[in-house]
């Protein structure tokens, strides 16, 4: 059975892998369900045998979604290693009309984003530290809400 108030984590380690299933209550979250399956097709924290790791993974849900008696259909992944790497990124755009709107900001964020990488790597996600930290030579400011500015 699906429900919606599930939060899952899966971890995905070198020696194991790892499913917990909680359910939001009152009180915080109950685990309701674990699962767990030795890792192969990883060495030192990387991907070496896709296929091996897949069937890891299914393993360590079907697990949990047992104990838990529930279908996992997200999950929160936690991702770590020598290979993930995280770095900064400004965006410079011109604010039309003068006033900061959400869509400038998701200009902004674009024109962060909009950076060369390496062949090799990918983007898995994007977190804005701070919305409109320098507007025109006023810094800093924690929300761009009313806002003017000319970029």
């Amino acid at each position: 059975m699906a429900r919606n108030d599930l939060i899952v984590g899966l971890d995905v380690g070198t020696t194991k892998i790892c499913t917990v299933v909680g359910e939001a209550s009152e009180s915080g979250v109950d685990i309701i369900g674990i699962g767990t399956s030795p890792s192969t097709g990883l060495r030192r924290g990387v991907v070496v045998n896709i296929e091996k790791t897949v069937q890891c993974i299914k393993k360590s849900l079907e697990d949990a979604e047992l104990m838990a008696g529930c279908d996992i259909r997200t999950v929160y992944a936690g991702i770590a290693g020598s290979h993930i790497q995280g770095f900064n990124s400004h965006g410079v755009i011109a604010v039309k009309g003068g006033e900061v709107t959400q869509r400038d900001v998701d200009r902004v964020i674009e024109a962060a984003k909009a950076i060369a990488i390496p062949m090799d790597r990918e983007v898995l996600h994007t977190l804005p530290q701070e919305s409109l930290s320098t507007i025109s030579a006023v810094s800093p400011i924690r929300s761009a809400w009313p806002v003017c500015a000319l970029r």
